[in-house]
């Protein structure tokens, strides 16, 4: 049976914060990238599974359908996986839907959009993604803020100080 090893959201997906210090450091050989639009896009698709022959990680990219399914067959078998989500929503979907065994989530990157607010210095929230947050919160699922391991790490409770 396979490992969940960090499940994260950030919206640059695959970079070098992700591939050297997260990875690395949680004994990770998979990167599932999860989101919808890139697993629709088979020109990106490509581009995300070619950065395996040069990180020595398997990059797999799915759907919230397909990383569910993938689940559901065999636990993604052998893999040390770090789920790696685009945007909230993705990761709502799953819990709402999926069976993956969520008790964490990492906010690493999101970016600043109208009517956000930078809740840490590489995440901005509007008060709708702050009310999913706490929503997720809800159902036992720790959710904080960690650009990198060795950074600070942010509670919700704190971040969302920001936005009042």
């Amino acid at each position: 049976m396979g490992k969940i090893n960090l499940i994260r959201i950030d919206d640059r997906l695959i970079h070098g914060q992700v591939m050297t210090k997260w990875s690395k450091g949680l004994g990770t050989n998979a990167i599932y990238v999860v989101d919808n639009l890139t697993a629709a896009d088979d020109f990106m698709k490509e581009i995300y599974i070619n950065v395996n022959s040069s990180s020595g990680l398997k990059i797999k990219v799915f759907s919230t359908k397909e990383v569910m399914e993938s689940w559901a067959q065999d636990q993604f078998g052998n893999d040390q996986v770090v789920l790696l989500f685009k945007n909230i929503a993705s990761v709502k979907e799953v819990i709402e839907k999926g069976n993956l065994p969520i008790e964490k989530l990492n906010i690493g990157g999101i970016s600043k959009k109208a009517n956000s607010k930078f809740v840490i210095s590489t995440v901005g929230l509007t008060k709708e993604d702050g009310e999913v947050l706490k929503e997720i919160e809800s159902k036992g699922i720790e959710v904080y803020f960690q650009t990198v391991p060795d950074s600070k790490r942010v509670s919700l409770t704190d971040a969302l100080k920001s936005l009042k």
